[in-house]
């Protein structure tokens, strides 16, 4: 049986891996990935072969809300665990960073792994930091890594993200909601597909940055647009922002094998 390390295992995305994985054996680390005592002595303890790492603060508004606490769990704490796994781990098979598209710059064109780097957010940042930081590390042990970056994550659960929060409006007892800041394209996947891709990365033990996104262009102001429709709501949507487009190229995903 694969035995796997897990860091944001208590997440919707590493629930779903889990859940969903059964023939694999994931020794999950609890605690804080900036506690680098804490990392060293979880890592000295266990035994596996393949690790995910996912531990992160996610949400854009909450990193740029505390920047200094996401970078120290995005950057610091993705140091910490590359750092030890290298230190106890030197046979280690394959290592999975959960990145984001929010590296990239926007663009009206599908974007590639090979697209100008220029991150849209303070999110953004923390997780490219942590790329460097992985891919200069790894490559000099000759350890197989990938890296993937995640477009935008369709989530009913978590009013972080733009659905549920949109769902989350609706319910409102207001007989009018106002919306703004919707006029812009993104790529939405859902936690399920994310997890179907991960594992299929980790059986090819595919070496390298990946995008995971599904391709497709969605209107957020459509998108709102439906949900209002679903639950009858009357919406107003003021559109007074430049629209934005980040769409991904998934052709490397598909040239590997990946069948949605």
């Amino acid at each position: 049986m694969i035995k796997c390390g897990i860091t944001g295992h208590s997440g919707n995305l590493g629930s779903a891996i889990i859940k969903k994985n059964k023939n694999i054996k994931f020794i999950k680390f609890n605690g804080d990935v900036a506690n680098k005592n804490l990392v060293n002595k979880w890592m000295n303890l266990n035994d596996f072969d393949y690790f995910i790492h996912l531990a992160a603060i996610v949400p854009t508004k909450k990193v740029s809300k505390n920047y200094k606490l996401a970078k120290k769990v995005n950057f610091i704490g993705t140091k910490n665990v590359v750092d030890s796994l290298i230190k106890y781990k030197k046979k280690l098979n394959w290592f999975f960073f959960a990145s984001t598209s929010h590296v990239y710059s926007f663009s009206n064109n599908k974007i590639k792994e090979s697209a100008k780097i220029q991150p849209i957010s303070q999110y953004g940042r923390t997780k490219l930091f942590a790329e460097n930081y992985t891919i200069n590390k790894f490559k000099k042990n000759n350890i197989k890594f990938c890296i993937g970056r995640i477009f935008s994550i369709y989530d009913n659960k978590n009013n972080d993200f733009l659905i549920s929060n949109l769902k989350n409006k609706m319910l409102s007892k207001k007989s009018r909601i106002i919306l703004s800041n919707l006029n812009h394209y993104r790529d939405f996947v859902t936690t399920k597909y994310i997890e179907r891709v991960i594992i299929f990365l980790m059986k090819r033990k595919f070496n390298g940055i990946i995008n995971i996104g599904s391709g497709k262009k969605s209107h957020l102001k459509e998108i709102a647009i439906k949900i209002a429709n679903k639950y009858k709501k009357n919406v107003k949507i003021i559109d007074n922002i430049k629209p934005t487009t980040m769409i991904s190229d998934i052709s490397k995903l598909n040239r590997i094998g990946f069948n949605k």
